[in-house]
């Protein structure tokens, strides 16, 4: 007996295998990303309660969702790419269903917007998916059922499902203010589906949406309350301070380029101008061959249908409306919608109405049953090869934060509490300075209770001057309210560090010179060298750190850099020595040639100034700038050294065209 399923089920499992190819393939290599950090925290050392009072000054009816599902999944990254897959899975079996509420008749273009609501290109942010899962994606979802039922009760005309469509209206538009717009999308949708004259459409329509325009209102009042009164002060509404109708009217033709054309094509864009890298190729092989696989399945199993140019039209206009509501709270509290950055979460309440828009376009202008369905395959299989090069980049940005934290362990293995870490700016795109402190509070103080918080890492280049970072004398208090805990010291228990782009973590020590080693740095981290205090790192401890979730990785340049630096400054240069030996040997060179400066000094104070003067001239020949920093340390060397290496001291220097 030859087993086949159903139609239903062969569809339910096409979304399935598109949602694993689009999200899944890397989804053991990426992580936590931005405020992922500080809520995973939140639920590991204060539990999921801690939610609802965190969320109570933003976005309070956010909090019972992240109560809810931090309740069900740790604080551990796999487990929230494997939920945020789950959810993605969830949102188009959703699309799938709510377009058939609407399209009962149509159930072809009904999966076909389905898929591309799946795979939706314009929205990089799923990877973040312990913040974006709770703060956008699970609402969202509410709101597609609430579609859903709203057109469901238009066939059953039960009171049942209306009364589910607004009780999901509730959970989708109040806990965020990220689909306040899209409700008016819910009347274009009746306009457009209801039968009769303009005018009786109208009058159906909104008598239908009035219940649903009803619970808008108060969100609207809730909002304007909650920004004008309440605590809430994160965005600056802007779009009724100071109007400029250029300025909507640009923003406004902005939204529809990217949302109704470009991003349905960006991924070539973005994969022939980086080619020939491996990420591209890789990138567009997925392409090609989710579209060969698409094509195959879809050309059988859809049906044709016949087009309507009167429902495309009146699609199009829905939808040319819906991508504008849905641009609007961001486009109100002044925000740029910026593709492939942390602002593309934008986008997320312009994807209703973005894939509107395509399937209304080809509606009109496509009649060929084949042709549409080539051409449907073709920009899912672009949306698939999308999603897999936004992964690629959560990728590098999850092993790049595993290098940071190691780099961090093997210099600091211990610090004293109430240390105020300072650094101009870590070079990675998804983390700040806040980002950082909570994983950083996760290492050093893995027992941590509730209390102050015991560290912090502050960037200069933002927070100095402000009111986090009054000044970077001594003894300025700094305070920082971290959602519902914490933290007060003082600039006197700083700790300034410095991460390059292409280079190692270091340690900012004044007392060895750093000051003119690093003068040409921004003045917003050298102004704070002189403060930094290496003695509040713990040297001896019984077991130092280690980083959460990330394995050590083979040691390489930066782990020797590091490893010596930790010896210089206990003093155990013949340790430090030793590393140099074992750079040397393995031939492991810095991209920045001011870390050959750490074994200049091991070497030299461990009497082998033969191999100082060659750690030296390792460092001129990568970049001759550095002859400056290269006399620093041999001056600092010629202060410390001990009594009888004068002579071998002042030769060095002699050789290096250092004045003795």
């Amino acid at each position: 007996m030859q087993f086949r399923l159903s139609p239903t089920a062969r569809q339910t499992f096409l979304i399935a295998i598109i949602t694993v190819i689009a999200y899944g393939l890397l989804l053991p290599l990426t992580g936590f990303y931005w405020d992922d950090w500080p809520f995973a925290w939140i639920a590991k050392f204060l539990g999921p309660a801690e939610f609802i009072p965190a969320f109570m000054p933003f976005r309070p009816f956010l909090g019972p969702i992240f109560y809810f599902t931090t309740s069900l999944v740790p604080p551990v990254p796999l487990y929230w790419q494997i939920f945020a897959l789950i959810i993605r899975f969830l949102i188009g079996i959703a699309s799938w269903w709510m377009f058939n509420q609407i399209l009962p008749t149509r159930k072809t273009l009904a999966f076909f917007a389905a898929l591309l609501m799946l795979v939706f290109p314009g929205y990089s942010q799923h990877w973040v998916a312990y913040t974006h899962i709770n703060q956008e994606l699970i609402p969202f979802l509410f709101y597609l059922l609430s579609f859903g039922y709203t057109f469901k009760a238009l066939r059953t005309q039960t009171r049942t499902d209306t009364v589910i469509a607004l009780l999901l209206q509730i959970c989708g538009i109040f806990p965020t203010e990220y689909f306040f717009g899209i409700e008016g999308i819910r009347f274009l949708l009746l306009f457009t589906i209801l039968q009769g004259s303009l005018t009786e459409r109208f009058a159906r329509s909104f008598k239908l949406w009035l219940p649903y325009l009803f619970i808008w209102i108060l969100n609207a009042a809730w909002l304007f309350y909650y920004y004008k009164f309440g605590p809430y002060e994160s965005y600056e509404v802007t779009a009724t301070q100071s109007p400029d109708f250029m300025y909507f009217l640009v923003q406004a033709l902005d939204a529809l380029w990217k949302a109704g054309f470009y991003i349905w094509t960006q991924i070539l864009v973005l994969t022939f101008s980086t080619l020939p890298a491996p990420a591209s190729l890789l990138t567009l092989g997925l392409i090609a061959l989710s579209f060969i696989f698409l094509i195959r399945i879809l050309l059988h199993s859809a049906l044709p249908e016949a087009t309507d140019n009167t429902f495309a039209i009146s699609l199009l206009i829905s939808s040319i409306f819906a991508i504008l509501l849905g641009r609007l709270p961001s486009l109100a509290a002044g925000l740029p919608l910026t593709l492939q950055s942390s602002f593309d979460r934008f986008m997320i309440s312009m994807m209703f109405g973005a894939c509107m828009f395509v399937i209304g376009l080809l509606e009109l202008l496509v009649k060929n049953h084949r042709t549409r369905v080539i051409i449907f395959s073709a920009l899912i299989a672009l949306g698939i090869g999308q999603q897999f090069f936004n992964a690629n980049i959560f990728r590098r940005d999850w092993q790049r934060q595993g290098d940071i934290y190691w780099q961090m362990a093997w210099r600091i293995p211990a610090l004293e509490k109430n240390t105020v870490l300072l650094a101009y700016e870590i070079p990675i795109d998804y983390e700040t300075d806040l980002s950082f402190t909570a994983p950083i509070n996760w290492m050093y103080a893995p027992d941590y209770t509730r209390s102050d918080l015991p560290y912090i890492l502050l960037y200069t280049k933002r927070r100095l001057g402000g009111f986090t970072i009054p000044s970077l004398e001594k003894d300025v208090q700094i305070n920082y309210p971290y959602r519902t805990v914490n933290f007060s010291s003082s600039t006197s228990n700083a700790l300034t560090l410095y991460m390059p782009e292409h280079g190692c973590l270091r340690v900012f020590d004044p007392a060895r010179g750093d000051l003119t080693i690093y003068s040409h740095l921004p003045e917003e981290i050298t102004n704070a060298i002189p403060i930094s205090d290496p003695a509040r790192i713990i040297t001896e401890v019984p077991q130092p750190v280690q980083p959460m979730f990330f394995a050590e990785p083979k040691p390489e340049w930066c782990y020797f850099y590091a490893k010596a630096g930790l010896a210089n400054q206990q003093g155990d240069f013949e340790t430090s020595a030793r590393l140099g030996d074992e750079v040397f040997a393995s031939g492991f060179k810095p991209e920045d040639a001011r870390e050959w400066l750490v074994f200049v000094e091991a070497y030299a104070m461990n009497g082998e100034f033969d191999q100082a003067v060659k750690a030296s001239n390792s460092a001129l020949e990568m970049d001759e700038k550095t002859l400056k920093a290269v006399c620093t340390v041999w001056e600092q060397i010629q202060a410390k050294a001990p009594a009888g290496s004068e002579n071998a001291i002042n030769s060095a220097r002699l050789k290096l065209g250092c004045n003795p």
